[in-house]
């Protein structure tokens, strides 16, 4: 099974089973990270924000126009950051490291 490396805000790192064609809000949240996800994956917040390693960002298929839109609401934005809800795991993602943004911010509360 691929897997998927996490790095927590207090920079440890825990590699964790990533079931294809999940999305990687659903696999973080699975194994208890701390990944809010306020809208459940119907791209109407930003709480889901990820920053996806460099070195992985560009196997990634691009964001898309409503993805950036929200990703513009996120707090400490990189220029590798994604929401994990708009990321379906596959092979080919195999080994993906990601970190924790250090906070995130629900406006639809």
């Amino acid at each position: 099974m691929p897997k998927i490396t996490f790095i927590e805000l207090n920079g440890l790192s825990r590699e964790v089973d990533a079931p294809v064609g999940k999305s990687i809000l659903d696999i973080a949240q699975a194994n208890d990270f701390d990944v809010e996800g306020a809208c459940e994956g119907s791209l109407a917040c930003s709480t889901c924000h990820i920053i996806v390693d460099p070195e992985w960002y560009g196997r990634m298929r691009p964001a898309e126009e409503e993805e950036t839109d929200m990703l513009d609401l996120a707090y400490g934005l990189t220029r590798t950051s994604r929401l994990s809800c708009q990321l379906l795991m596959s092979e080919e993602l195999d080994g993906l490291v990601i970190t924790l943004p250090s906070e995130t911010h629900n406006l639809m509360i």
